[in-house]
Parts: C-alpha cells; sequence; structure tokens
C-alpha cells in the first residue's frame, strides 16, 4: 500500500470580522475539512507587544470553543510574543502546540512588529512547514498584511505619520508563486465623510502611491471588512466569503470579486506547488514529520528500556527546571535511538518508532 498524498493547506485570509457570524461560518467550512481531533492553536505574536495580549489571544481562543463547539476543536494558545527574551518565538517549548495543530489561527495587532517578531523564527518555520503539511490557517488583519511579501506598516505612517513605504512581509505564499502585498480593511469607513479610511486606513490616494513604490511584479490584493479569501492549492483557486469583497490589481488592471466568488489563483502570480523542504531548515522539518509519526504509532504499553528510561527521566527533569535546551537535546538523542515523546498532562508518554523506513 502506497502511502497518502500530504496535500498543503487552505489558507484563509480575514479582512477582518474573524469572530463576526460571518467569520464563524468560514472556519466551520475549513473544519469541516479537517480530520478529527480538530487542534486549533492561536498564535498571540501579532498583539504581542500589548500588555493585554494574552487577552487578545485568549478572545480568540474563547470564540473558537465557543462558537465552534459543535466540532469538538481542542484549542490552545501560543504565548510567542516576540524574538527574544521570555515568550519567545524561537522557543520550541512554547512553540509545541503548533507541530500538531492541524488549525492555526492569528490574528489582530501591528503587522510590522508580527512580520518582525516572527520572520525566520522556529515558531513561523513550524507553521510553515504544517500548512505544507495540511494544517489550514486562518491570519486575520495584521496577520494577513505580514503574510504578504511585503507588509503594510499601517501604524507607522497612519498613527505616527512615517512616510509611505512597505517593509519585507514573511512572504508566506511566494514558495506557492505568488508575490503579494495583502492589505485587509479594504473598505473601512472609520473615518467617515471627513476622512478616507479605506485600504487598511490609508485612503485610496496614499494606496495609490503606494502602490507605485511595489515591484511590478508584485499582486496586491484588498479584501474588505467582515471577509475573507479562501485559498485552495489543491484546486488553484481562491474564493470570496464573507459580506464584501476581493480586490485583486495586477498588471495595471483591476478585479473585484464579491462574496460566493471563486476566482483561479494564477490571477495572483504563477501558481505552483513547492517542495516539502523548500526554504525551510531541515530540522524544523524533521520535528513536525516526527510528532506526525509520534501520531500514528499507537502507545506502547511496555516499560521502555533502562537506558531509554533513563534519558526520559532526564529529560523530564530539565523541563521541570525549565531547561528547555537540555530538554530539546534529550528529545533528539531518544529520536535518533527511534523513540518519540509525547508531552501530556498527564506526564511524558514514550512510542517506539522503526527508523530503518525513515
Amino acid at each position: 500500500m502506497t502511502a497518502r498524498q500530504v496535500l498543503p493547506g487552505k489558507i484563509a485570509l480575514f479582512g477582518s470580522g474573524e469572530t463576526a457570524p460571518a467569520g464563524r461560518r468560514v472556519h466551520a467550512a475549513l473544519f469541516r475539512q479537517l480530520e478529527k481531533p480538530i487542534r486549533v492553536a492561536i498564535l498571540e505574536t501579532p498583539a504581542g507587544f500589548q500588555p493585554n495580549s494574552d487577552w487578545v489571544a485568549g478572545r480568540l481562543a474563547e470564540f473558537v470553543e465557543r462558537s465552534l463547539q459543535d466540532f469538538d476543536p481542542q484549542v490552545t494558545v501560543v504565548p510567542a510574543r516576540r524574538r527574544d527574551g521570555f515568550h519567545s518565538t524561537d522557543d520550541r517549548e512554547i512553540a509545541t502546540p503548533l507541530l500538531t495543530a492541524n488549525y492555526i489561527f492569528a490574528g489582530p495587532g501591528s503587522p510590522s512588529y508580527a512580520a518582525r517578531h516572527l520572520a525566520g523564527s522556529w515558531a513561523w518555520q513550524v507553521v510553515v512547514t504544517r500548512q505544507r503539511r495540511g494544517a489550514a490557517l486562518a491570519l486575520a488583519s495584521a496577520a494577513a498584511i505580514a503574510a504578504g511579501r511585503y507588509a503594510l506598516p499601517v501604524y507607522e505612517i497612519y498613527k505616527v505619520g512615517d512616510d509611505l513605504h512597505w517593509l519585507p512581509g514573511l512572504d508566506l505564499l511566494g514558495p506557492y508563486g505568488l508575490e503579494l502585498a495583502i492589505v485587509t480593511h479594504w473598505d473601512n469607513q472609520d473615518g467617515g465623510e471627513t476622512l478616507d479610511t479605506r485600504c487598511a486606513f490609508m485612503g485610496m490616494e496614499r494606496m495609490a502611491r503606494l502602490e507605485a513604490l511595489l515591484p511590478a511584479t508584485t499582486t496586491l490584493l484588498g479584501i474588505d471588512e467582515r471577509t475573507a479569501v479562501v485559498v485552495d492549492f489543491v484546486q488553484e483557486t481562491a474564493q470570496v466569503m464573507g459580506q464584501g469583497s476581493a480586490t485583486v490589481r495586477r498588471d495595471g488592471k483591476q478585479q473585484s470579486f464579491t462574496s460566493g466568488q471563486t476566482f483561479d489563483l494564477n490571477m495572483l502570480g504563477k501558481a505552483r506547488g513547492p517542495a516539502l523542504k523548500e526554504g525551510l531548515p531541515a530540522e524544523v522539518v524533521e520535528a513536525v514529520l516526527a510528532e506526525e509519526r509520534v501520531e500514528k504509532t499507537p502507545p506502547s504499553a511496555e516499560t521502555p528500556p533502562p537506558e531509554v528510561a533513563s534519558i526520559i527521566r532526564k529529560r523530564e527533569a530539565a523541563r521541570q527546571a525549565e531547561d528547555w535546551t537540555q530538554a530539546d537535546a534529550l528529545r533528539e538523542e531518544l529520536a535518533r535511538i527511534g523513540y518519540l515523546i509525547e508531552d501530556t498532562s498527564q506526564g511524558p508518554r514514550w512510542r517506539r518508532v522503526d527508523t530503518t523506513s525513515q
């Protein structure tokens, strides 16, 4: 029997409204296509600069647990708040839930902050790997902007008054052949009659000047509020869901798609499928694959060999002491000799895996 082909997961890009009724319908549509159990990881980074970022992420978790309870989701907040210091996006222990999540959700905050503290980090590389291995992503507002090749520094321009410019984004869709600048809140009306706040509070006039700063090869994707664009790499399509529209500007042309419409992914670029390891460190990919092997391997009721039991005990002691470097090293040592560890609320569980076929 040949192994089942693993296909990349869908990506939902929200203009806003990720917790509104229209947003719930998007999440539910994606949940229905996932294998159970549905493991949701809420990534805290976009709001990590805020003193109440845990509350922001917690509200997202409460929304999923309450509004999507029919799917019995297992929800975990990943408190990866910045690149350095405590709660680092490079802290492998903090990022552990991402390794097995099949639905990863990130939302409001600052696009520039999210891009700066996620780019190249362990947490983000795990997110990318999981998506290529079938996990669905829900990226809203700031997280959606940060996911493009070029990220709009909304706060810096709108609140601080910086000159118009773009920052390097996370380029999530670049390996799929899509060079995007994603702009959420496209139809925002907060400014009323006195201030144009469309296009993520830039206004149409400033957005035209911002667009002129982008390379000619870039596609601008504008997403209205209470609206999502769901990208399907298997069908090579994008579907608009919610209450508004999506605007695609490419090669000097503009097209708009209303809710319910589906358009060819090649309208956003030359769509292709990346190899699993393209642009990703081998150790990140192996960490994800190792957790997948754990999922597929039944727990053993046997007692591990004494030398394995000793390493397991040492690793648990390192975890209790919050020595994550040592804990990671011991996990890797166990993996090399064919034993995979799963940390549970009842303590570590070990599984023997045949490494000869890997």
